[in-house]
């Protein structure tokens, strides 16, 4: 798809000009489809080890300025780990993730794995998995939704069958510099 390979130029362009600058560079768009608002997500891995992935879920602003805002918070503001200096630039590979718009689902057994990314939400703790997780780590859906509840939203592992946690769905597009196809 044409407008995920324009958004990882963005994300390249961002990435090296703020990291080597400290300055957001001004981008001209003229595809409509980028001046829609989305949600998305920027994962920066270096030598195919993660190194900072930040997104936003739902946006009013176009998708060219999520994807330059979440390229710079997973440059410089995961606290996962420290911002990336200009030394690693030539060992970092993005990936972007543009999302479908959230659905609420009744069970945790409407989910399909590595077809979804999941939110799980209770209270004022939420976490979310994108779809790559499953595939990357080989989880079963128990041990996904366990993971998720856990170790993302700080909540019980089983959380995810209590009635009172708000599930949901969202699909992505995908691309990523380090692998020449795209899925969908």
């Amino acid at each position: 798809m044409k407008n995920l390979k324009e958004l990882l130029k963005i994300a390249r362009q961002t990435l090296e000009e703020y990291v080597k600058t400290g300055r957001i560079p001004r981008i001209e768009v003229q595809n409509e489809a980028l001046r829609q608002p989305h949600g998305a997500f920027v994962t920066l891995r270096k030598n195919d080890k993660l190194r900072g992935c930040i997104g936003i879920l739902e946006s009013n602003q176009p998708l060219w300025q999520v994807i330059q805002q979440q390229t710079i918070a997973a440059a410089a503001q995961d606290p996962r780990f420290p911002p990336v200096s200009e030394s690693e630039l030539k060992d970092i590979k993005i990936e972007i993730s543009v999302l479908s718009p959230l659905q609420k689902v009744n069970s945790w057994k409407e989910i399909e794995l590595g077809k979804h990314g999941v939110v799980i939400e209770q209270g004022s703790r939420r976490g979310v998995f994108l779809p790559q997780v499953a595939k990357e780590t080989g989880w079963d859906l128990k041990t996904f939704l366990g993971q998720l509840c856990f170790q993302k939203a700080g909540l019980p592992w089983n959380a995810y069958q209590n009635p009172q946690t708000n599930i949901y769905i969202f699909s992505t597009k995908t691309a990523s510099e380090s692998d020449s196809s795209q899925s969908y």
